[in-house]
């Protein structure tokens, strides 16, 4: 083979540039993710119901109260979340990047830390005078708080405020922030949109918890923008969570 043909042979795949997926690709392979970790949080599901109940299953009042669970949801958010991150990283690694660097998994400075918790906690007491004013209701969340001991409790505090602010961080302000800031949409689009499919994606939640997720996605967007550090994010979405979770009643 001549020098002229080496020159014009396509290199390997290895060997091609670094990309960074566009919006419709971005939006295509986070909805593969969570298509995975819904999948996979259907079957853990699934196995929990018929390990406890057998083949005798109870009505379907007390069916759903158990799957709404705290313990069994926690089982789900730790078992399904590495689902989704495996998608990510199999597309990351197929745009020849490195995970780590598409997501953007720097660690913060401390003074980016005390900024981020300094504003999530104007935020937070904003967010609480906004929800007593609407009166929101979240009865639909009792089962929740149902963990049936501490080892529950645990659990579920591992799936809730560790397990699933990775993963969605990950996905949100890692994967989704990535492809659609630098896409036509722009850094500021992108947290926006990011925000939006954020809190639609909380259907558990009535309408004025989704409003407060929106507005406190928006600040984890500028968070990711500002630092460029998705690990302030999630750092930052699970200490929320936490607050979160010891705010909301009793549960054992």
């Amino acid at each position: 083979m001549s020098n002229l043909e080496n020159a014009n042979a396509p290199l390997p795949a290895s060997a091609k540039s670094p990309r960074t997926w566009d919006f419709m690709e971005t939006t295509l392979v986070s909805l593969l993710a969570y298509g995975a970790f819904a999948l996979t949080t259907g079957l853990v599901l699934i196995i929990l119901i018929l390990a406890h109940y057998g083949i005798n299953l109870p009505g379907e009042a007390e069916l759903e109260s158990s799957a709404m669970g705290g313990r069994w949801q926690g089982a789900t958010l730790i078992l399904g979340s590495p689902a989704a991150i495996i998608v990510l990283w199999v597309a990351i690694r197929m745009a020849g990047r490195e995970f780590s660097e598409y997501l953007a998994l720097n660690w913060p400075s401390s003074r980016e830390l005390v900024c981020a918790f300094a504003i999530t906690a104007v935020i937070l007491i904003v967010e609480g005078y906004f929800r007593a004013f609407v009166g929101a209701d979240n009865t639909s969340l009792v089962p929740y708080l149902n963990v049936q001991g501490p080892s529950g409790l645990l659990i579920l505090l591992i799936g809730g405020c560790i397990t699933a602010p990775i993963m969605e961080e990950f996905i949100v302000r890692g994967f989704m922030f990535r492809g659609w800031s630098q896409s036509f949409l722009g850094p500021v689009g992108a947290i926006v949109l990011t925000s939006a499919v954020w809190a639609m994606n909380h259907t558990q939640y009535v309408w004025s918890d989704r409003l407060c997720i929106f507005v406190a996605g928006l600040a984890l967007g500028y968070f990711r923008w500002r630092s460029s550090s998705t690990w302030l994010t999630v750092i930052v979405h699970s200490a929320t969570n936490i607050a979160s979770f010891f705010l909301m009643g009793p549960y054992v």
